[in-house]
């Protein structure tokens, strides 16, 4: 290709300097890149499709993580390529960072490839234990899949700066005296850096958990633990962005984490009624005793309590093996109305505030209630 004379062939005419042979090589160059581009594209489609009749998540991971990076690496080294033929006709000094440009760019799309590995691979293990059935720790993964991304990270900048031919000697010496510098200036930062460490560490919640704290006004349903905040939805639906240093500093109650949901409750009968009371407590405490709904290992107390204002009171006290909050609702609903059912069986009735008043007049003093 090189010895045809394509001046010869169109005389002097601008159009010759077009088919010069860098030129068609150049064009070449773009051209391997499209078809290559094009033909990983299908190939990758009919991998897809195969992967996703298997059943595991890492081939799935690979081959969307593997999609952007592939075709900006063959699209960057193509171009950088066709730099080079054009360097040759050359001598500008742009053409000579090529070279740096081309081992940075195989690093970066290399880092790139694999924090999107990472992120593919934890969203398909985890459809594919839901898939299953089984549980899934979303607390452990995010914190893993996280640790992993940020070690990529910090290696590939590594890697770069020898790349571009600065000491990492050097710059880990001046990271270990700009550390302490930092330190001071962002020690919010790392305060809650080290406080989600510790929430990942020490597992006081996860992802997923209802939680509160009787030191502040926070209630809510864990739905994301990051690095420097936790994001808590509020059962009004409304966000709340905890920063980790605050759980260093406060009492978490997990109630996501009981073991069982108790009932206590204080039922007054009228003081006609005080004959049946021990009837009364003692059917009721059968009644929890035979309940399906009720843990009788747990502790169980139906007993006559306190003479008050204006009624005699019995108190229920008792757990139920569900700790679902809806259910649990459903189950006390049910004991309550037993328990009436088992009042009204012995011809007594539940109390309401009454109040007495006495009249007195010239010659006799009367009582009315009222």
């Amino acid at each position: 290709m090189e010895n045809i004379d394509f001046t010869t062939i169109f005389g002097d005419s601008s159009l010759a300097m077009y088919f010069k042979p860098w030129v068609l090589q150049v064009f070449f160059v773009v051209l391997a890149v499209l078809l290559i581009n094009f033909a990983f594209r299908i190939f990758l489609r009919k991998l897809s499709a195969r992967a996703e009749k298997t059943a595991n998540p890492w081939d799935d991971a690979f081959i969307q993580a593997a999609h952007k990076p592939f075709q900006l690496l063959v699209w960057v080294i193509g171009i950088l390529f066709a730099a080079e033929i054009v360097a040759s006709q050359s001598d500008a000094e742009i053409f000579r960072a090529i070279g740096p440009i081309r081992n940075v760019t195989i690093v970066a799309t290399l880092a790139w490839f694999l924090i999107r590995f990472i992120k593919e691979f934890e969203k398909a293990y985890i459809k594919r234990q839901r898939e299953k059935g089984k549980p899934v720790d979303l607390t452990t993964t995010n914190a893993l899949a996280k640790l992993v991304r940020a070690s990529i990270f910090i290696t590939t900048a590594l890697v770069m700066l020898q790349t571009l031919g600065f000491s990492i000697s050097g710059v880990l010496a001046f990271g270990g005296i700009g550390g302490i510098a930092v330190g001071f200036a962002a020690k919010d930062l790392l305060s809650n850096f080290f406080g989600g460490l510790m929430v990942y560490l020490d597992r006081p919640f996860k992802v997923g958990d209802w939680i509160r704290s009787p030191d502040k006004e926070l209630e809510g349903t864990v739905e994301e633990i990051g690095w420097r905040q936790t994001r808590i939805r509020t059962f009004s639906k409304r966000p709340i962005y905890v920063p980790n240093s605050i759980f260093m500093n406060i009492i978490v109650e997990n109630p996501s984490r009981m073991s069982h949901r108790r009932i206590y409750e204080t039922i007054g009968l009228r003081y006609s009624d005080i004959a049946v009371v021990d009837d009364i407590v003692k059917d009721v405490k059968e009644m929890l005793i035979s309940h399906d709904e009720i843990d009788t290992n747990q502790t169980m107390i139906v007993n006559f309590n306190e003479f008050s204002e204006s009624s005699v009171d019995f108190f229920i006290y008792t757990f139920t093996k569900t700790t679902n909050w809806l259910k649990f609702h459903e189950v006390k609903q049910e004991v309550l109305l037993k328990v009436y059912e088992i009042i009204e069986k012995h011809n007594a009735d539940v109390a309401f505030p009454t109040r007495v008043l006495q009249v007195e007049t010239s010659d006799t003093s009367t009582l009315t209630k009222s």
